[in-house]
């Protein structure tokens, strides 16, 4: 039987798709295929916004009208969150954001009784769900799940009722885990969670624990965090990055606003004042590092002021690069019973002038690395032009067919906006 499978959302997504990708693989009854005709078709939903509900829902339609005898598998974020609208959807197998790892087996039972199957849990009351991946298909970076869940109830966000309370993947399956990967050839791993630097809570580890032990892997040579909060950047942490090689000179911190009153609103867990100071220790540490950024333009409160506050701070802040994400009501959170005073065409002004800050403190941030050499691990050749990235982040084209998988070193000789160039 032929499977597609189709992945929205963020990094823990596109892992949990890798570990149903592997139940097919496998089993000599599937070929995983991109094919027009797939037997069984698996949809991974986002529901972090409307617009990722939007494209869950058109997924699934699509899937049933361009193929109405497949086997229609839905799974993830949007159906925890619209578990009883979609119900009504002529979906096979529908489930949440667990038993992803049983996904062959509920397809098994389907196809022995053709009863539809319906399966959903409370989340603040299931353990972590145990995965494994051996590799990362069509990557030379491969993303490893080590946490789930989140506890911060930031007002705005709908994900920790429909990923639950934080837990954590066993200290000893983790390292296992990404020996196994690296052993498969994978030279930089992601570590990466719903909620990454919470990674230990209520164990006698942490994420600095874990970042230890598998720097002592031998062929790992770049180990990347996917998102840390600025409240889990700890004196031992800043310990690490200031003398682990293998940690990459980036950091994803979210900001989320910078205007105090807004974060107060948001339930953030800081202040500008801390998260400055936090900011300040690292640069102290690494001058050069790339720090970029999450922030949410035309929160329901959000004053002109609040905006151009925000707009202040990036530029004092410089960051390598802002996440710009126009506000998206959620129902159920707290923000969504706000008052809400940012219409949309606000909320677009906002957003694009954000954006064009962000653009021009990405170049600036490129510009101070001109002529430097950097090394780039190569991840796409594509016409003779070979396509990898810095330890900071920059995504490197080489104008020469390099070796995937590979790092070379190339001197940065040419900032063409967002593009830049190495030899």
């Amino acid at each position: 039987m032929r499977v597609s499978i189709e992945t929205l959302g963020c990094k823990v997504n596109l892992y949990e798709s890798q570990v149903i990708k592997e139940q097919f693989e496998n089993n000599n009854d599937y070929i995983v295929s991109i094919n027009d005709a797939p037997d069984v078709i698996v949809i991974n939903t986002c529901t972090v916004t409307n617009q990722s509900d939007a494209k869950s829902r058109k997924l699934i339609r699509q899937a049933k009208r361009i193929n109405p005898s497949s086997i229609l598998i839905v799974c993830g974020c949007s159906s925890q969150m619209h578990q009883d609208d979609l119900k009504e959807l002529e979906i096979d197998i529908l489930l949440g954001n667990k038993d992803k790892s049983k996904i062959l087996e509920y397809l098994n039972d389907y196809l022995e009784n053709k009863n539809k199957i319906v399966k959903f849990y409370d989340l603040n009351k299931v353990l972590f769900e145990d995965m494994h991946i051996k590799n990362f298909s069509g990557r030379t970076r491969a993303f490893v799940k080590i946490q789930d869940g989140c506890n911060n109830y930031c007002s705005y966000c709908i994900i920790p009722y429909i990923r639950g309370n934080i837990r954590n993947k066993n200290f000893t399956l983790a390292v296992k885990e990404i020996k196994n990967i690296v052993n498969s050839g994978y030279k930089e791993i992601v570590l990466t969670g719903i909620h990454t630097g919470s990674y230990g809570a209520g164990t006698n580890y942490n994420l600095v624990a874990l970042i230890k032990e598998i720097s002592k892997i031998d062929n790992l040579d770049r180990i990347r965090i996917s998102s840390i909060e600025a409240t889990e950047i700890t004196q031992e942490f800043l310990e690490e990055v200031k003398n682990n090689p293998k940690i990459c000179n980036h950091l994803h911190i979210p900001l989320q606003s910078g205007s105090d009153k807004v974060l107060k609103e948001m339930n953030r867990k800081y202040n500008l004042e801390e998260y400055l100071k936090i900011i300040n220790d690292i640069r102290n540490i690494r001058p050069d590092i790339n720090i970029t950024t999450d922030l949410i333009v035309g929160f329901p409160t959000e004053t002109e002021k609040d905006f151009q506050d925000s707009l202040k701070t990036v530029l004092k802040l410089e960051f390598g690069k802002i996440h710009v994400f126009p506000y998206s009501k959620r129902d159920n959170t707290v923000a969504a019973k706000m008052k809400n005073i940012v219409s949309d065409s606000d909320k677009k002004i906002r957003s694009k002038e954000m954006h064009q800050v962000s653009r021009m403190l990405e170049e600036r941030y490129y510009q101070k690395l001109l002529n430097q050499k950097l090394k780039v691990l190569i991840e796409e050749v594509k016409d003779n032009i070979s396509i990898g990235h810095t330890s900071n982040y920059l995504k490197v084209k080489i104008n020469k067919k390099l070796t995937p998988n590979t790092y070379y070193e190339a001197k940065i000789i040419k900032i063409d906006k967002e593009d830049v160039l190495g030899v």
